[in-house]
């Protein structure tokens, strides 16, 4: 053993470095190594441009200085970050996270890196973060939604930069778009719902304009099969069970009562069923549940949630391939609707 690391030491002398000189250099790698310091950063960066001898060393010497590559540098020399600002409105639910997951496992197999953000459903908030972000020249930008504020707009087409909005469609998208359209989920869900012989439709959904699109179309949509009133309990986001809870309790005092509840997500749907369930309500028999989201929960609950499925993983995969593609060139279908699906199960 002791040979072995004496034989390693010889084959990789370590750089004699002055005291206080800072952190491990190209330089010093290259010399670790004994290659040029243009090779070093050729192995580094294009490794198929070196032999597998020479990248050998190189790697190794990288392991033994513990050396990172300064990457502000190569970006300044590249133009090229690396990195992608991701931004969505909560972390705190989990409709959002497969788009996340999907699209992050893409694009670090290509090489980049992803900057989250936390917007909030708050144009304000979005703006601050776009300021931070648009100034460190991300390779790209990947937005929740189509609603930013017109300052946002303005910006993002001004700022050369590749943006994706995602989670909705629009006839004008900044630049890039993948999702699906919440009124035609208002308008699916008001007809299945219809068609299943409830007339006392009603909602609970979250303040953000996502949501609020979605439940005006199934207010309209109603109203054109015949339901004249569909009360809507407007909850505060991200939404919670509890607020599930409070949104039924809310429903449940309108003077006509109600015998079908469409929910912006599964997490109030979950709070609609249990407050239904305390107060004796049969669901479906006494009151029909549809969710939005299809969380891996809606399954296993009794009855099992009627939900809309969205496939977020096909949402984060495009949007990952549009930011990939554009640093290819132009792109040409710049706008795809992944569309959703209704899922029937024993709720409603």
């Amino acid at each position: 053993m002791i040979g072995a690391h004496m034989a390693e030491t010889e084959r990789f002398p370590r750089p004699r470095r002055r005291k206080g000189s800072g952190a491990v250099t190209l330089r010093d790698v290259a010399q670790l190594a004994g290659v040029a310091p243009i090779t070093a950063s050729r192995a580094l960066n294009t490794p198929s441009q070196v032999s597998p001898e020479v990248l050998g060393r190189v790697t190794e010497a990288v392991r033994q200085t513990g050396y990172v590559p300064n990457l502000l540098a190569g970006a300044l020399s590249s133009m090229k970050s690396r990195m992608v600002g991701v931004a969505v409105p909560t972390i705190a639910g989990p409709v959002f996270l497969d788009t996340v997951q999907s699209l992050t496992e893409a694009l670090f197999e290509a090489g980049y890196q992803v900057l989250l953000g936390q917007t909030g459903y708050d144009n304000a908030r979005e703006d601050a973060w776009l300021d931070a972000m648009i100034g460190r020249r991300p390779d790209g930008l990947v937005l929740t939604g189509t609603s930013h504020s017109e300052q946002a707009r303005t910006r993002l087409r001004a700022a050369g930069v590749p943006v994706v909005e995602t989670w909705d469609q629009s006839d004008d998208p900044i630049d890039m778009l993948v999702g699906f359209s919440h009124v035609e989920v208002g308008r699916k869900v008001a007809t299945y719902l219809h068609e299943r012989g409830y007339r006392r439709l009603a909602g609970v959904a979250g303040s953000d304009e996502r949501a609020m699109r979605r439940f005006r179309a199934f207010q309209e949509q109603a109203r054109a099969l015949g339901v004249a009133d569909v009360p809507v309990a407007t909850v505060a986001t991200p939404t919670t069970l509890g607020s599930g809870r409070r949104g039924l309790a809310e429903l449940l005092a309108h003077p006509d009562g109600i015998d079908a509840v469409f929910c912006s997500s599964d997490s109030l749907a979950l709070g609609v069923l249990i407050e239904a369930q305390a107060r004796g309500l049969r669901v479906p028999q006494d009151l029909a549940i549809v969710g939005f989201g299809d969380l891996a929960l809606a399954r296993d609950l009794e009855p099992a949630l009627t939900t809309v499925r969205i496939d977020g993983f096909a949402i984060g995969r495009q949007a990952a391939r549009f930011i990939l593609d554009r640093a290819d060139g132009p792109v040409e279908r710049r706008a795809i609707d992944i569309g959703f699906e209704l899922v029937q199960r024993a709720s409603g």
